[in-house]
């Protein structure tokens, strides 16, 4: 579904409104980059993409994003509403503040995907996909 709101428009949305689509944009992002790279057994795949989805390797992904001035001012204020959304309760395996970053990377998620900004969300999906050194192939699928 190709989706292009106005920037006014969407930006209209509440930031956990804009968290819940980006969280499940963002997990197609991941879910088809594993795919693409790894044909092997259901359990196996969401075992690699758990890796990828949940909040600390989000919240560590965010950092770094905004550390190496990664995202635009806008992006940045896109990402700021997102963690500092009221109504915010963290599961028992992530910090608050660790949640309240993953949720901001949902919210920039979101947002871009409403405006329609899918070179965008390549670009952000590549880097975050690609902050942490850890192997979630492992030796015998390592992607090319």
């Amino acid at each position: 579904m190709n989706i292009s709101l106005d920037h006014r428009t969407v930006n209209q949305y509440s930031p956990l409104t804009l968290s819940f689509l980006g969280d499940s944009v963002y997990e197609i992002y991941v879910r088809a980059k594993i795919v693409l790279y790894a044909n092997m057994p259901a359990n196996k795949l969401h075992s690699i993409a758990v890796k990828k989805v949940c909040a600390e390797y989000q919240a560590m992904a965010m950092n770094k994003l905004l550390e190496q001035g990664f995202l635009t001012e806008d992006e940045q204020y896109i990402a700021r509403r997102g963690k500092n959304a009221t109504g915010v309760s963290p599961p028992k395996h992530s910090t608050a503040t660790q949640y309240r970053l993953a949720t901001g990377l949902e919210c920039l998620f979101g947002f871009l995907y409403l405006e329609g900004k899918n070179e965008r969300l390549d670009e952000i999906f590549e880097f975050v996909w690609n902050c942490s050194e850890e192997d979630v192939f492992g030796s015998d699928n390592k992607p090319e």
